[in-house]
């Protein structure tokens, strides 16, 4: 019965022809903290606003709008053009206790667009000599492997930049999602077990596993760490010094914006901050719109860093790379009619950036999505455009609403109300999850047997059950519950509930996750526990929670006791 829709962080970055989906912590996530109010509504700091151009007079009252319609507590703004920053401002408040507000310096996690930095890595080594972007994986880290073994030999270094590798929406990714204590080899290294639902370069789904092994062969190659090769060879050069790695690498007095999510969908709350310290090549670094201006800007100009005679971070050949379709995606038709003259011709994924067109004009652009945090980066080539909108909130519909009034107001396009088409969409988006939701769960409860119970004693449900690719997860019995935790997963610790039969409903202890799960026991004919298998309740939860990918069976079969022994 689970409802098979992309999830919460889909919905979000997906509104209108957007986008792509693009989060896990080292440390025990924190409980969210309530807010206090809705968004301030502080004027935005640097560059003033005297200096704005014509054409976006009106765009800092335009983006207040944006930020109170879709109840963002931060957004940051930057604009570039013909090799200039034109505009780069913060909107609102760092967090909703400080009050302080956000500026261009103001960091936020952009999460998935740290990809182009992980693509932009490798061809920097295959113009150093290191590798070639043909080469196969196992070329330089021999002991990769996929659960096939053809794709295993045929996957290139290409291939891990190209969400093309056979593996469906979001599996595998509870190995860092929301966070575990694996490190990032036995993240990649537990691959060889998660299960191939596509064939091979035969479709776009969306993954970030594999931009994690994308960092290990950086790693391998270059002989530094991927946290040390950025640091030396793209952001110290491009003066991106504020830019962290990591959430764990933030600096005490660091200008940082804490994220808010909607707990139970409903509720804003400051969300946990969470580092990708075991899948970094896929989304991690916390960076600004002045920082970005400047990777941007280097985009736009070739490879060359600003402010040099000529110098490159890498060459025109390698970008084109980078900015050339390797897997072509479809184009839904526009969810409302609004929304028509956003929808692309084509649309199509490179390396670490999405490629598609708006107005005749080609656009490179990527988002990004992460408790409390969702972003995007676009750019015009053909007009020296960049924008760069940054978030502390889990909206897609306020990024698109802003980068769309901006690329209209710089390419001369008719005005548009961006902000009334996207809301317009997200309610729309809402309410058909609702109804399908609602008509589920309406089918569901006719179906369920209320009155059932379950086929064991609590007791003979709890021991530690193991999946080939997650790893073991603990059901014990507590105050007369079943309260389940995940061995690797801080954050995934929850309270079983009876459903039906041998169904129970899993409600996690933090509420932010909106990620409840029903959990199902198959018995074998003495009726000892054969499996587990677990799906999510809600088609609202974000597909990186893949419970239905996992296969949980008793771990010592001792533990799966018969009805008769009980």
């Amino acid at each position: 019965m689970h409802l098979k829709t992309p999830g919460l962080r889909a919905l979000v970055l997906a509104l209108g022809f957007t986008l792509a989906a693009g989060a896990t912590a080292q440390t025990a996530p924190t409980a969210p903290t309530p807010a206090a109010a809705t968004p301030d509504s502080t004027a935005p700091a640097a560059t003033s606003p005297a200096d704005t151009p014509s054409a976006l007079q009106g765009f800092d009252a335009y983006v207040e709008n944006v930020r109170k319609q879709f109840d963002v507590p931060a957004i940051a703004v930057a604009i570039v053009n013909d090799g200039e920053v034109v505009l780069e401002r913060g909107y609102g408040v760092k967090d909703l206790e400080s009050r302080e507000p956000v500026d261009e310096r103001t960091l936020f996690a952009i999460a998935s667009n740290t990809k182009a930095f992980t693509a932009a890595s490798l061809q920097m080594l295959a113009e150093d000599g290191k590798l070639d972007m043909d080469d196969r994986v196992i070329e330089h880290l021999p002991w990769f492997r996929m659960s096939d073994p053809y794709i295993t030999h045929e996957m290139r270094i290409n291939d891990l930049l190209a969400h093309r590798s056979g593996l469906a929406l979001g599996a595998g990714d509870l190995l860092y999602w929301p966070g575990t204590d694996y490190d990032t080899e036995e993240v990649a290294r537990r691959l060889r077990n998660v299960p191939i639902d596509g064939g091979f370069r035969a479709q776009y789904a969306y993954d970030n596993i594999l931009f994690g092994v994308a960092q290990l062969v950086i790693e391998a190659a270059s002989g530094q760490s991927y946290e040390d090769f950025l640091r030396s060879r793209i952001l110290q050069p491009l003066g991106m010094d504020a830019t962290r790695f990591n959430s764990d690498r933030l600096q005490p007095g660091d200008n940082v914006a804490t994220g808010y999510s909607k707990a139970n969908f409903e509720d804003l709350v400051a969300a946990p901050r969470m580092s990708w310290g075991n899948v970094s090549g896929a989304g991690g670094l916390y960076s600004s719109v002045h920082d970005l201006s400047r990777w941007v800007r280097t985009q736009l100009d070739q490879g060359v860093i600003p402010g040099t005679d000529g110098e490159r971070l890498f060459s025109e050949k390698r970008q084109r790379e980078m900015w050339t379709v390797m897997t072509p995606i479809p184009v839904p038709k526009a969810k409302i009619p609004e929304l028509e003259a956003a929808t692309p011709n084509f649309r199509g994924y490179g390396q670490g950036w999405n490629l598609s067109d708006y107005r005749g004009e080609k656009l490179v652009w990527h988002t990004g999505g992460w408790p409390g945090f969702v972003s995007r980066i676009t750019m015009v080539p053909e007009q020296e455009l960049g924008v760069i909108v940054l978030t502390s909130g889990e909206v897609g519909g306020a990024f698109n609403a802003v980068t769309m009034r901006a690329l209209d107001a710089m390419l001369g396009a008719p005005r548009t109300d961006w902000t009334a088409a996207y809301a317009k969409a997200r309610g729309e988006s809402e309410d058909e999850a609702a109804t399908d939701w609602k008509k589920h769960q309406a089918e569901r409860d006719a179906e369920r047997d209320a009155d059932s119970k379950p086929s064991l004693p609590l007791a003979d449900y709890t021991g530690t059950y193991t999946d080939p690719w997650y790893g073991d997860i603990e059901i014990s019995q507590q105050g007369g519950k079943l309260r389940i935790a995940f061995s690797h997963t801080e954050a995934l610790v929850g309270t079983l509930s009876h459903w039906q039969y041998d169904t129970f409903v899993v409600r996690w202890d933090q509420r932010w996750l909106n990620a409840d799960a029903f959990l199902t026991f198959s018995l074998d004919p003495d009726g000892g526990i054969r499996e587990a298998r677990m799906e999510a309740i809600s088609p609202m939860t974000d597909f990186s929670f893949d419970f239905h990918h996992l296969r949980l069976v008793p771990a010592e079969p001792e533990k799966s006791k018969s009805k008769q022994e009980s």
